[in-house]
């Protein structure tokens, strides 16, 4: 059930209150859960992340965006960056019942406008089936740089 006004957050660097389960208007509401929750409905890039994990993260991002639906987190998006040359946009996902509805573009230009990288030469970002969303918003694909990953053991 929709309240009808989507309320985006930009959140502090490293987002404590997120970290700390906190919402619109400091509450607590279960943010760090909603957001694990958020990823495994809509993501499978970040699908079954644990809490520690997602708190590690979040301390990590130079900006974080969230939109809130009342108090059901609906939408979310975070950055890295020097601040200077480059940075990253990780991560934007939106709830499968408000897509269509311009959140994602206000999540991206957010984070694009966000200090941390406002001033930065270029922001780079990763998409599997979104090119056609990010080209919209004035990214485009880069024939010329290849993806590169190195896998790391996990635990």
């Amino acid at each position: 059930m929709s309240s009808g006004t989507i309320r985006l957050i930009r959140h502090v660097s490293g987002a404590p209150a997120l970290r700390l389960g906190l919402g619109p208007g400091l509450r607590p509401v279960g943010a760090l859960t909603q957001l694990g929750r958020l990823f495994d409905r809509e993501s499978f890039w970040a699908a079954g992340r644990d809490p520690d994990g997602l708190r590690r993260m979040l301390r990590g991002s130079q900006a974080a965006v969230s939109a809130w639906d009342g108090e059901r987190l609906v939408g979310f998006g975070r950055a890295t960056s020097d601040g200077a040359y480059r940075a990253v946009l990780w991560d934007v996902v939106v709830a499968g019942d408000h897509k269509g509805r311009g959140l994602g573009r206000r999540l991206v230009e957010a984070l694009v406008e966000a200090p941390a990288l406002a001033r930065t030469e270029r922001v780079y970002l990763m998409t599997t089936n979104s090119a056609g969303f990010y080209e919209r918003l004035g990214f485009r694909s880069k024939e010329s740089q290849n993806l590169m990953v190195k896998e790391k053991a996990s635990g």
